[in-house]
């Protein structure tokens, strides 16, 4: 039996009924001035997180970073007259100059319109996956934790995700990939669904906990006394709460498939050639390399690297701006953005 259910059950029925009788003898004017003073609260914090983010003058570098890519992911294969897919015979491994800024790669194609449509790519990767991720993580975690404890059944259901969730976590990540693209034929769609599949775990572990700590606080209690329903608890006081570690785990789980994409596709299980990607640009630079042709795999590793960069960056300043207190702990744990991808999506496991 959890805490919150004692504390529940020490109230006994007449104080329950004087509690809704005081709640019930608030004016209109009273309430308005509560709701206005709540309102003005989160605009206060809203202010305060703002400020604090832009007075770091990395996670600033980062943002502007971010949204440069972003602008020429979307405009930057229009700057120049040629196609990602187009194949120039007579301009193969041409080094970076006015007319291909980029240079060309040993099929005559511009790298630089190749490496904006590889961006396209890697920004939908990442935004679906780590939509589906938070998605799936939130739901499974936040229900587990918010069942657990209520009877008998919510702890039993809670006890089987968990379970569940420490036997998929077992499972190497490749060994998915690998499983999914004997069903289905590599492409986007595949790695989006790998990815859905198993980055969610690590968001459900974490969610159930701060469920499971929130379901302790004070005005979930007093809210539970009030008898207020399930769905206004959850919907006024817990998701609220979890508003910030969302908005951090999600700057870390878009670079996450970012780097996972580009790295399947650079061993061959991801977006496949002609198809432009960051990851199919620097495997087919490989080869190209002890030539000379430098300028081939620079550009697609660089723009990885930037992106990796602009994600941690906002990340961390977002971080510190929310949740000042386990910036310390975190740091200690995230020395790289290289480690925190490979533990984010388990790649070594």
């Amino acid at each position: 039996m959890g805490a919150y259910e004692i504390n529940k059950q020490l109230l006994t029925n007449e104080e329950k009924k004087e509690l809704t009788i005081n709640k019930q003898l608030l004016t209109n004017e009273e309430k308005k001035e509560l709701t206005i003073n709540k309102e003005q609260q989160t605009i206060s914090r809203k202010k305060e997180v703002f400020r604090k983010f832009v007075s770091n003058p990395i996670a600033v570098l980062g943002t502007v970073t971010l949204l440069l890519i972003i602008i020429f992911s979307l405009i930057g294969e229009s700057l120049t007259p040629f196609t990602a897919s187009e194949q120039v015979k007579e301009a193969t491994n041409l080094p970076p100059s006015s007319e291909h800024w980029f240079g060309t790669d040993d099929l005559g194609r511009d790298i630089w319109a190749r490496t904006w449509a590889g961006g396209k790519i890697s920004l939908i990767v990442g935004l679906v996956a780590a939509v589906l991720d938070i998605g799936l993580g939130v739901l499974i975690g936040g229900f587990s934790g918010y069942v657990r404890g209520r009877n008998r059944l919510g702890t039993l259901i809670d006890e089987w995700i968990v379970r569940g969730i420490e036997v998929l976590y077992g499972i190497p990540y490749l060994l998915i990939v690998i499983l999914l693209l004997i069903i289905m034929k590599p492409g986007l769609f595949t790695i989006i669904i790998a990815l859905a599949l198993t980055g969610w775990i690590g968001m459900a572990r974490l969610v159930r906990a701060q469920v499971l700590s929130l379901k302790q606080r004070e005005f979930v209690i007093a809210a539970e006394r009030l008898g207020t329903s399930h769905m206004k608890i959850i919907y006024g006081h817990i998701i609220p709460n979890l508003t910030g570690i969302i908005i951090v785990n999600l700057s870390f789980t878009i670079p996450a498939a970012i780097f996972s994409e580009s790295f399947l596709s650079f061993i061959g299980l991801g977006v496949q050639s002609p198809a432009a990607s960051w990851g199919t640009m620097t495997n087919d630079a490989l080869g190209t390399l002890l030539s000379g042709e430098w300028w081939q795999l620079f550009f697609p590793s660089l723009m990885i690297a930037l992106i990796m960069f602009a994600f941690n960056a906002i990340g961390d300043g977002l971080q510190d701006a929310i949740d000042p207190k386990i910036v310390k702990r975190n740091r200690k744990e995230k020395k790289h953005g290289t480690a925190l991808i490979f533990r984010k999506r388990n790649i070594g496991r």
